[in-house]
């Protein structure tokens, strides 16, 4: 009875000791796929954040005019400018997350109308500016 159960501990051990010793090598194809996918995010500075869009017209006075005055205003925060025919959109700041946005948004709701919060890709730059 002894014996076997020596015997059995032995064989345990080494189908344990015979697993360390797996050793795994990725298919050449999902290693290519995945070096090109690391170069490509080494290269992209952009990452999805969010913005406050302050203005949408199609009026390109109106935008400067507000842009002005906002960059007079607050001039901590980033503000940009993006052409969709036909609408102009304003937009402050850079945030990685939706709630760190809202909190502007609710500060500048007081005094701009209809202010909301977008989804856009931002500079990592302008990520570090906003902290």
């Amino acid at each position: 009875m002894r014996a076997l159960l020596v015997l059995t501990l032995l064989t345990a051990a080494s189908a344990v000791s015979a697993q360390r010793m797996v050793a795994v090598s990725p298919d050449e194809d999902v290693s290519r796929v995945l070096n090109l996918f690391s170069d490509i995010n080494e290269r992209e500075s952009k990452v999805e954040g969010w913005r406050v869009q302050l203005l949408a017209t199609t009026d390109r006075q109106q935008l400067e005019t507000t842009e002005r005055k906002f960059r007079a205003d607050y001039p901590s925060v980033t503000v940009d400018w993006v052409h969709n025919k036909p609408y102009y959109k304003l937009r402050a700041g850079a945030f990685f997350t939706r709630q760190e946005a809202e909190r502007l948004r609710q500060n500048l709701s007081q005094e701009y109308e209809g202010v909301y919060l977008v989804k856009d890709q931002v500079e990592e730059s302008e990520l570090l500016k906003m902290y």
